[in-house]
């Protein structure tokens, strides 16, 4: 068994193409030989966003704190912590932070081999 403390495991940039002000923690994940999933904390700083992107697979998120919008092609949706969503197989999305004062956070699972 692994027990960690998320805010014992540092942050990093994520650094794809269309983040803004987003760090990532991978709590556990390929360092702890996690043979299925990667579980991840997002924080998105005030006004900060993930990129626009799908992938081939689900993933299971739930908010943690802050005021975040989850877009779709067709709008965006107000979530609050406490909301879990399941994000279908290619399905487009972006978390955002709707707050331009407070950092938002939220986690979640994806498949190991989608995390390096």
């Amino acid at each position: 068994m692994i027990i960690k403390n998320p805010q014992d495991i540092p942050a990093v940039n994520v650094d794809m193409e269309g983040a803004k002000d987003a760090q990532v923690r991978v709590l556990i994940g390929p360092k702890e030989k996690a043979p299925t999933f990667a579980m991840r904390i997002f924080t998105l700083g005030p006004n900060g966003h993930t990129p626009y992107h799908q992938h081939s697979f689900e993933h299971e998120v739930m908010i943690l704190k802050g005021q975040l919008g989850v877009t779709t092609p067709d709008k965006v949706i107000p979530v609050q912590p406490g909301d879990v969503l399941l994000v279908e197989p290619d399905e487009l999305h972006q978390f955002k932070n709707l707050s331009s004062t407070e950092p938002a956070e939220f986690m979640c699972l994806v498949p190991i081999a989608y995390q390096p």
